[in-house]
């Protein structure tokens, strides 16, 4: 019996650490890298993840994928090291080494035990890759191979041709327009100059947040911070993204494709990280798709109607307005009835928000599920990545669950009904046959 009080009481002391929030400690280096902390040793263990402003955004019009291409060229080699010499240096020091890019931002990470005789070789590697990359030829030229056959593939999904095309007709010329991958001509003008450039003028101090999660203590994560990126070139700050342009009216584009399914995605820009409306807009998309098989869509199309096995709904918050999307598969002959009633459950939505009893379910998955988000240093510095790089409150988590509980129906209704445009979205069909 007292075994099982004991475990009790060890399971609610857990819990109410995680609800807390981790205590984040943050400042900033002498070359403008900003560093934020999160001091764990339930584990003998460290995760590092250094972001940047360096994501597809920033892509040159001209050079699709040259964000993604040195990202994926970083650990393939410095001015001593071959590629194969990293990845077995890294594996010899029971070390886990990645890197990507999404439309925002570029993270590079490092997972390594906190033991010095393994910690300090592969910081030291990681802050090579960091700082000095080779972008040797022969790999460069690999990595476009392999990016070009990628897209000869997403050629063959409607999934992905839908996805692109939805970016595209959404966004327009703004950067966000365009895939992380590039296009076909694009990755063929990418020259390791190119590379070189990139990396100079994205990958430096001023445009740097740095993560650690872990075990260490304060005074040694300042001396890795300056390890790893305090000796980065001080830079500049990327330039602030052009607004999204607002919707005037609505947008269609219909893309044969010889397939049983038609793939369906309509949607507007949405919100930003930061935004006023984040947490109504949020929990409200719960309720109208985000919420899997009890949302409304999910009830609506798919269990009352049959008309899709997967329908769905989310906002994409990004440093300006990413999209608001609702996305579904329906057999070709269902596609206009699908479409018809996912804009009937929408509109609704928009126009009378959440019952009490919705609202209230809502809330309670969120929060019962929110603890799982924070549960292990990976995903407590994913959390704080974007913590760092959006400039949110280092309150954020902490104010998390008592932010989503305080949110009410009306709060839902009226920025639905501001922000929330039913007669005004871009809506991409790509499937019926050729």
């Amino acid at each position: 019996m007292f075994a099982k009080v004991l475990l009790f009481f060890s399971l609610f002391l857990v819990s109410a650490n995680i609800f807390a929030g981790p205590k984040i400690q943050h400042w900033t280096l002498a070359n403008g890298a900003q560093v934020y902390f999160v001091e764990t040793h339930e584990l003998p263990m460290l995760q590092i993840r250094a972001v940047f402003d360096a994501g597809s955004s920033r892509d040159p019009a001209a050079a699709a994928g040259l964000a993604q291409l040195t990202s994926a060229m970083l650990d393939e080699g410095t001015d001593k090291l071959s590629t194969n010499d990293i990845a077995s240096r890294f594996e010899g020091l029971g070390a886990e080494f990645g890197a990507g890019v999404d439309r925002d931002m570029a993270s590079v990470n490092l997972r390594s035990l906190s033991d010095a005789d393994l910690l300090n070789p592969a910081l030291d590697l990681y802050a090579s890759l960091l700082a000095r990359p080779a972008f040797p030829e022969v790999s460069l030229e690999r990595q476009r191979a392999q990016a070009l056959v990628a897209l000869q593939k997403d050629k063959q999904s409607p999934g992905a041709i839908a996805e692109k095309a939805f970016f595209q007709e959404l966004y327009g010329d703004h950067p966000y327009a365009h895939e992380s991958q590039g296009d076909e001509a694009s990755l063929k003008t990418i020259k390791r100059a190119d590379l070189l450039e990139f990396h100079r003028r994205y990958y430096v101090g001023a445009n740097a947040w740095l993560v650690l999660v872990g075990d260490a203590s304060q005074r040694q994560a300042r001396m890795i911070a300056e390890r790893v990126v305090g000796q980065l070139p001080p830079g500049q700050a990327a330039e602030v993204l052009s607004a999204v342009r607002t919707l005037a009216a609505a947008q269609r584009k219909q893309i044969a494709f010889s397939a049983t399914q038609t793939h369906i995605m309509l949607g507007q820009p949405g919100m930003r990280r930061g935004d006023p409306d984040y947490f109504p807009l949020y929990v409200g998309n719960y309720i109208l798709g985000g919420g899997g098989l009890v949302s409304r869509l999910s009830v609506e199309v798919r269990e009352k109607k049959g008309l899709s096995y997967s329908v769905y709904s989310y906002f994409m918050p990004l440093r300006q307005e990413g999209p608001m999307l609702i996305g579904l598969q329906t057999k070709n002959s269902q596609g206009d009835q699908a479409l018809k009633l996912v804009h009937q459950v929408l509109a609704d939505f928009v126009a009378t928000g959440p019952t009490d009893k919705e609202l209230d379910a809502a809330k309670k998955h969120i929060t019962g599920g929110f603890p799982l988000r924070l549960d292990s240093n990976g995903k407590i510095a994913e959390n704080l990545a974007v913590i760092a790089f959006y400039g949110l409150p280092l309150t954020y988590l902490d104010d998390f669950i008592p932010t989503i509980e305080a949110v009410t129906a009306e709060q839902i209704r009226s920025a639905f009904r501001r922000r929330v445009h039913p007669d005004r979205m871009v809506t991409v069909i790509v499937g019926g046959g050729r």
